[in-house]
């Protein structure tokens, strides 16, 4: 709960005689002001200072004699830590904080930096996976947000890295990120932690896919797992990230296959798409089933449409543009309907875009060919304009109808 949440629907409480005005203001008092911008000013003045003293350091880098090189780092990483406790103790969190994450970063510094001195050759990323794990330790120790996505973007970074240089992909260094960043999150639930999160969980699971080859089908099984086991949790709104992530991970591939989808019999879209139909198919329904188990279990079957966009429709001998297409269209369809019944923002706002995007992609599969170019677009920026006018002017006479339904019924 937000105090921007409080300050909105306060007033409406208040109208509804639920609470009275001086209810309110004690309420509002449990949730101070939380001077955001401000606070973001110690830890940017800090890393420009961090920055400034390593780019010093790097300029003059070989000409200090080697003894000299390995005080400086550990120096330097030992006075960031030292000054980031001293400043938090002091009540001086994002100072402190940001003094705290220059010693993270320091310390992966020295990292390169000792390597290059002795010219040792890396032949993995053992040691980016140290790094990572201090940051996961120091998150813990702080309860930060801001060492939560330092971590995050180191183990992000070293992923990425190892796949493109080594050609390999590192379980180790995922399975600590998602149990460690993941079990943080779980004791400390944050939006844009979960938001984070999910997408490098996403996009770690195209790399394990892609390095090592593999049909690009398989890149939803551990994606539709994640989706599957946030099902479990009791929260909606909270972990509704990590499904959000990748029902939009689905939606882009399948808006994909309708945007470039020409001929079934190419071996090629096989070999890249296509997994083996039995194993496949068979990974897809356990994860369906432990979903549904979840759904269940919570009285949330309602939400089950969502796996319309699983459905691998590109095993069909043809047609599969066809009936992407039209999961697309149902799919956005169901999203809007979904998010005017819980009155839920982001699912009405999240729906609107990708029927948007349905429609936009209906209109060049079946326009481009045969428009010319010009028409094309200007009539695509006309319909594109209409649909989003029209959204957004249910939306709000929705949200006017709702408001005055929540007026009339302390008087009936």
């Amino acid at each position: 709960m937000s105090r921007k949440w409080l300050q909105q629907e306060g007033p409406s409480w208040i109208h509804q005689n639920i609470i009275t005005p001086e209810q309110f203001q004690r309420i509002l008092a449990c949730y101070p002001e939380q001077k955001r911008a401000i606070g973001l000013i110690p830890i940017l003045g800090s890393i420009l200072v961090g920055l400034g003293i390593l780019s010093f350091v790097a300029a003059n880098w070989q000409q200090i004699p080697d003894v000299i090189r390995l005080l400086i780092i550990g120096i330097t990483m030992t006075g960031f830590y030292t000054a980031g406790e001293m400043f938090r103790r002091r009540n001086q969190e994002n100072l402190g904080t940001g003094l705290i994450g220059l010693g993270l970063l320091t310390f992966g510094a020295g990292i390169v930096l000792i390597g290059q001195m002795f010219h040792l050759q890396a032949y993995g990323v053992t040691s980016f996976i140290v790094w990572g794990s201090v940051g996961v330790l120091l998150t813990y120790l702080i309860k930060s947000r801001y060492l939560f996505l330092l971590s995050l973007l180191i183990f992000s970074g070293l992923q990425w890295y190892n796949t493109t240089e080594f050609h390999h992909f590192s379980f180790a260094a995922f399975a600590i990120m998602a149990a460690g960043l993941g079990y943080y999150w779980l004791k400390r639930p944050d939006t844009l932690l979960a938001w984070c999160l999910a997408a490098s969980i996403t996009v770690q699971s195209i790399l394990l896919v892609t390095v090592h080859e593999w049909p690009f089908s398989w890149f939803f099984i551990p994606v539709w797992l994640l989706y599957s086991v946030m099902d479990w949790s009791k929260e909606r709104k909270s972990v509704y990230p990590f499904q959000a992530i990748p029902l939009v991970a689905a939606f882009v591939h399948n808006l994909v296959i309708v945007l470039f989808y020409t001929d079934r019999h190419d071996s090629t879209f096989l070999q890249d798409l296509a997994a083996q139909p039995f194993w496949f198919s068979l990974a897809l329904v356990a994860i369906f089933a432990l979903s549904l188990a979840g759904k269940h279990r919570h009285r949330r079957l309602s939400s089950s449409p969502d796996w319309l966009l699983a459905l691998p429709f590109f095993y069909l001998p043809q047609g599969a543009d066809a009936a992407y297409l039209l999961v697309l269209f149902a799919f956005s369809l169901y999203l809007l309907w979904r998010g005017y019944a819980e009155e839920w923002a982001v699912k009405i706002n999240l729906g609107t875009l990708l029927f948007l995007a349905s429609t936009m992609a209906a209109y060049g599969k079946l326009a481009w060919n045969f428009m010319d170019k010009s028409i094309f677009f200007i009539l695509g920026g006309i319909i594109l304009l209409s649909l989003s006018w029209f959204l957004n002017r249910r939306k709000k006479q929705f949200l006017i109808e709702h408001r005055e339904d929540q007026e009339e019924k302390p008087h009936e």
